[in-house]
């Protein structure tokens, strides 16, 4: 390379590797911070909620609800029969009521089919009335915030 080309800084701006103010090792000059970016803010008005969208979650959310009520009821009364809780209870109504009326045994008046059944008869119920509710508070919110312009909301990217 001649003298000429060599004074001549490159077409990015840099000055050849030779001619740096920085000494190699120091690290002073060679990559600056990035400068801290400001925190962003919007402000939303949230108002109408859609009363369709609103049925599908609730129902959704509503039959896992229900599918755990139907295992946790047949849970606790296996749990119960398992750990001996009928046979106490069946001790303490002969201790009350006397032996004479031949010893009712709770676990035939209440049986597991019957746990199950009933538990699904609950959670159905449930399914259908936590729908009903949440979509019926969709809409009742829509009536309100049509009165008074709906909730504010900030947001921020911090």
């Amino acid at each position: 390379m001649s003298k000429t080309q060599a004074a001549k800084p490159t077409k990015g701006g840099s000055k050849p590797a030779g001619k740096s103010k920085a000494k190699a090792g120091t690290g002073k000059g060679l990559v600056r911070p990035a400068p801290k970016a400001k925190a962003r803010r919007a402000k939303l008005v949230m108002a109408k909620i859609d009363a369709w969208s609103v049925f599908k979650i609730s129902f959704l959310l509503s039959v896992g609800l229900g599918i755990v009520t139907v295992v946790a009821g047949i849970f606790l009364w296996t749990t119960m029969d398992l750990t001996g809780i009928f046979d106490d209870i069946n001790a303490l109504l002969g201790t009350v009521l006397g032996t004479e009326g031949g010893g009712t045994q709770i676990q035939e008046l209440i049986t597991l089919g019957q746990v199950a059944s009933m538990t699904t008869i609950i959670a159905v119920l449930n399914v259908v009335l936590i729908t009903i509710a949440a979509t019926l508070a969709a809409l009742l919110y829509n009536v309100c915030a049509s009165l008074v312009g709906g909730i504010g909301l900030t947001l921020t990217d911090d």
